[in-house]
């Protein structure tokens, strides 16, 4: 008599994966997940990609949510909270299609989700040697003091993208996950902690990118910096009654 197969420990784990013109990296991301993460859901989302990135990750075996213009990190995302609730998955952890997040950090993520909402992988907490300096460095700095406060836990890489969502966290992000500039890391630690969730960080170490080109220089760094600033203005201008939970939605408006 042959025993029940052990189910997987990632069975009830979606990755959601942003993608815009990753044809390059894309592939070699999800064989990567697959193999370090297995049972594990993998929901590529192209982001209004021409290039072959559709085609590409589907040949490596994910599942691909297409859509028809580039909305950016936020709007990809939020529709992979949707698509989550739409096919039963119960957490949502975010991994970079350019090969930057190790898939063997989501475990640690994944851990915290027992006495937390979201869990962010944080760069400058003791893993890895990833810096930053100048206006870049200086706008972390202050939005991970203030964002530090407001989450009531020290957080140290507030723009981090490598980050877990639990159930709570995934119904809340798929009615209101922001599609601005930076919404996807300012703001949504701001609704996360405005509407009650805990958050958390773990120490993760960063890679290079597989592919492509880094976005870092003075003028782009100076740039970030002002626009974080906004982005935290609008965050916290928006009254906490608009992040009240409706109820589930489905993953409409793209081709999946």
């Amino acid at each position: 008599m042959t025993s029940a197969p052990v189910p997987s420990p990632y069975a009830s784990t979606l990755i959601v994966m942003p993608a815009f013109h990753e044809e390059a990296s894309v592939a070699a991301v999800v064989h990567e997940v697959l193999e370090k993460l297995p049972g594990v859901g993998v929901l590529v989302v192209d982001d209004g990609s021409t290039d072959a990135t559709t085609a590409v990750a589907r040949a490596a075996g994910a599942r691909v949510a297409t859509l028809p213009f580039n909305l950016g990190v936020g709007g990809a995302m939020r529709l992979g909270f949707k698509y989550a609730l739409a096919n039963g998955y119960t957490t949502v952890v975010q991994v970079d299609s350019d090969g930057q997040h190790d898939p063997s950090g989501v475990p640690a993520l994944l851990a915290q989700l027992d006495s937390h909402d979201v869990v962010l992988g944080a760069r400058f907490a003791g893993e890895g040697d990833y810096t930053t300096r100048g206006p870049r460095a200086w706008a972390m700095k202050v939005l991970a003091s203030i964002l530090s406060r407001t989450a009531h836990t020290k957080l140290t890489d507030t723009t981090s993208g490598f980050k877990a969502s639990g159930p709570r966290a995934v119904a809340l992000f798929a009615e209101h996950y922001p599609a601005e500039y930076l919404g996807d890391t300012i703001e949504a630690l701001v609704i996360a902690a405005r509407a009650g969730l805990s958050i958390t960080q773990v120490p993760v170490a960063m890679r290079p990118r597989s592919a492509g080109v880094p976005s870092q220089n003075f003028v782009r760094s100076a740039i970030y910096l002002a626009r974080a600033g906004v982005a935290l203005v609008f965050a916290y201008i928006r009254p906490k009654s608009a992040y009240r939970v409706t109820g589930a939605v489905t993953a409409t408006g793209a081709q999946v």
